[in-house]
């Protein structure tokens, strides 16, 4: 004979009713009697969130700036179809069908290449400067040349005044400019004197652990003060009178 489950008695409107206390029918599970009392279990699908989160009420005090700058999305508006295309670098140009198109072609990239490095050797851009402007001693020597007034940056205007008194047929003035002419290189002796000292100075200063040649630097920096300072390549980064 077959066994039945356990049960209790339960009054359902006046009629004792048989409740399974535990056990298992044909049809599936059957609660206990005591499930009534059981807390409720929630289930919660993965992706949603709490209703009681979501309605929280925030602090006065709190500040809610990120959260409203997250809500309101990336913070700037969706730019136009045709500002986003001009923005957006362009296909790649066919490959040249004729010889004739790919010299012109290269000679273009070749051009544009030219452009961009004289003016980054015109900004003084360490990749763009030639190997005998680079580096950070070079640097200190051409600011040192920048950062005073040098005999030698009045060349080009008083060799040109010598050379027009030269032309004036009168042996008085051309008397004076051989002497103006003789003394303004003695002058510029005399200050690339004391320009190759400063220079010296400056670079076992600033760099006294590493070697140098000097003679190479103090020539470097002769030279740049025989140019003009507008026509100086690097150009100046430094006015007159700094402390460098």
């Amino acid at each position: 004979m077959r066994s039945l489950p356990r049960t209790n008695t339960a009054v359902a409107g006046g009629v004792p009713m048989p409740v399974p206390l535990y056990g298992a029918h044909r049809g599936g599970p059957v609660p206990c009697a005591d499930a009534r009392r059981l807390p409720a279990v929630k289930f919660r699908l993965p992706g949603r969130r709490d209703r009681a989160a979501a309605t929280t009420v925030p602090d006065d005090a709190a500040d809610l700036t990120p959260q409203l700058v997250k809500a309101t999305g990336k913070g700037r508006p969706t730019p136009k179809r045709v500002e986003a295309q001009g923005r957006r670098p362009g296909p790649p140009p066919p490959p040249p069908t004729t010889r004739k198109e790919a010299y012109k072609r290269m000679r273009e990239q070749q051009a544009s290449r030219r452009a961009d490095t004289r003016a980054g050797m015109a900004r003084g851009e360490e990749q763009y400067l030639p190997a005998r402007d680079r580096g950070p001693v070079r640097r200190l020597v051409r600011d040192v040349v920048d950062a005073r007034r040098n005999a030698g940056s009045f060349f080009l205007g008083v060799a040109a005044l010598v050379l027009v008194g030269y032309f004036i047929p009168d042996p008085a003035v051309q008397s004076y400019t051989v002497f103006v002419w003789f003394f303004f290189f003695l002058a510029i002796a005399v200050d690339s004197v004391f320009l190759g000292r400063r220079i010296k100075k400056k670079v076992l200063e600033r760099f006294p652990d590493q070697p140098h040649r000097m003679k190479g630097l103090v020539w470097y920096g002769i030279s740049r003060a025989t140019m003009i300072r507008r026509w100086r390549f690097p150009r100046a980064e430094v006015p007159i009178g700094a402390d460098v």
